[in-house]
């Protein structure tokens, strides 16, 4: 005889700070799009075109910023639709897997770019090129605070056992998760903060590179830079693509976590015979578990053990009695 239980009625798994990150987000955007504008109109108007080229390049930042904004207003629009089986709260992670791929092209276009300027140089007009960069700079620090200031929803989260208590009657004390901080995280603000972060990092690196240029007259130096910031950005994207692919993928967020379940479920000759842990939104995980076992206990009982493990959002039990 089976009896199965879920341990949650809805199914709406957003993070804890979706609505504010949304508004950092359409806030950030709307600086880059008064920047590019203004670039590519002062471009054309003093007949710059190194000031054209970064306003159409605030572009492509401005569309990654786009993406991760549409994304949080799809995920709060649709955060009851029914035809989400989990809910939406996974849309953050394949808008940041969508931008962690044209992150990994940025890269790869820029290296293109300076290994090109390596064996064929191009002229610089260094008293153009350096203030561009400057302020480049200065706009996307300005959006890297923008954005990280709603970046700190990765501390103790609320218990989210929907149906249950706040309290565990069982006298247990909540269990920290071990991958507490992967489990938290919204990944579509950090792939908004990634192609912010990478702007700024390549705008030190052409300011650097420009300035020992202009000094020193080492021209190779603005190529050699833009090479290094390319196998930097590559790298965010890389490690980008790896954390949300797994979230994509349903890959066990937390071994030791589930270690810890199958510890306080394994009592007195009890037996999980299936066993499945996935995240379904930052901050929230869903478990489906199958326990074979001899004692007179149901769904309830199992349920009520778990509720120590804070970030489980979602519990589906089925007790097979032997």
């Amino acid at each position: 005889m089976a009896e199965t239980s879920a341990g949650a009625r809805n199914h709406i798994f957003l993070g804890e700070g979706h609505e504010k990150n949304e508004r950092r987000t359409w806030m950030v955007i709307a600086l880059c799009s008064f920047m590019m504008v203004a670039e590519i109109a002062g471009g054309l108007l003093f007949g710059s075109i190194a000031l054209v080229a970064d306003g159409l390049h605030m572009s492509t930042h401005a569309s990654a910023l786009l993406l991760a904004a549409l994304a949080y207003r799809y995920a709060r629009q649709y955060a009851g639709d029914e035809r989400f089986s989990f809910g939406t709260g996974k849309l953050g992670d394949l808008a940041g897997f969508s931008s962690a791929i044209v992150l990994a092209m940025i890269a790869l276009l820029i290296c293109y770019e300076a290994v090109a300027r390596l064996f064929w140089p191009v002229a610089i007009d260094f008293k153009e090129a350096i203030p561009i960069a400057a302020l480049g700079l200065i706009v996307n620090v300005a959006s890297v605070l923008l954005l990280s200031g709603g970046n700190h929803d990765h501390g103790h989260s609320h218990d989210r056992h929907h149906g249950h208590d706040h309290h565990d009657h069982a006298g247990h004390e909540h269990e920290h998760e071990h991958a507490h901080h992967t489990a938290h995280r919204d990944n579509n603000l950090r792939a908004a903060i990634v192609h912010v972060l990478a702007d700024a990092a390549v705008s030190v690196l052409v300011i650097v590179g420009l300035s020992l240029a202009f000094f020193f007259g080492w021209n190779w130096m603005d190529p050699v830079v833009g090479l290094i910031g390319a196998v930097v950005i590559a790298a965010w994207a890389y490690t980008l693509i790896r954390d949300t692919g797994a979230i994509l993928l349903d890959m066990n967020p937390d071994r030791k976590m589930t270690e810890r379940m199958r510890a306080v479920i394994e009592t007195d000759g009890d037996r999980l015979t299936d066993f499945h842990v996935w995240r379904v939104g930052p901050g929230h995980l869903a478990a489906i578990l199958s326990v074979e076992t001899q004692q007179q206990r149901g769904p309830d009982y199992y349920q009520s053990q778990l509720r120590r493990f804070r970030a489980l959002s979602h519990v589906t039990v089925e007790v097979l009695h032997q």
